[in-house]
């Protein structure tokens, strides 16, 4: 089974943008959210799309199955979603060995920089930028399908 480990961070600088990429364009949308798991719909530019099933887990380990979809067909299910559209911004940073994924979102939650680390276990070791701030794994009001409104 696909395991996802990860630990979120809010952006307390602006120092990433000078390491990071151009960025890609996210939309996503949530389907189904229960106790046992959450189904997201997600197009990355025009032409990538994904329908993705998170299991509930622990804060930082939950099973990940991601498979890819026609785009049209994202945009279809995204119009049956349950809460709000989530767009943002995701861009790329790499930091010695590590690579962030630094998400400004754009709406709703205009403001909102949060930086992601998916780790090979949960006990490995990154090095921790001047720009990282705060972490909020755990913390729901963080997460994706919450800001959501789900």
């Amino acid at each position: 089974m696909p395991k996802e480990i990860e630990r979120k961070f809010l952006v307390a600088q602006n120092g990433w943008r000078k390491h990071a990429d151009r960025g890609r364009l996210i939309r996503q949308a949530y389907l189904a959210v229960t106790d046992e798991l959450v189904l997201r719909v997600r197009t990355i530019g025009a032409a990538t799309a994904f329908l993705t099933i998170k299991t509930a887990g622990s804060s930082t380990t939950r099973s990940e199955f991601e498979y890819p979809i026609p785009p049209q067909h994202a945009r279809s299910l995204m119009k049956l979603r349950t809460g709000r559209l989530i767009v943002k911004r995701r861009h790329l940073v790499k930091v010695g060995k590590t690579h962030f994924e630094i998400d400004v979102f754009a709406r709703d939650h205009r403001g909102l920089v949060l930086a992601e680390v998916e780790l090979p276990s949960r006990r490995a070791h990154f090095e921790r930028p001047k720009w990282l701030g705060k972490e909020v794994t755990g913390k729901k009001r963080y997460y994706n399908e919450h800001l959501a409104g789900v």
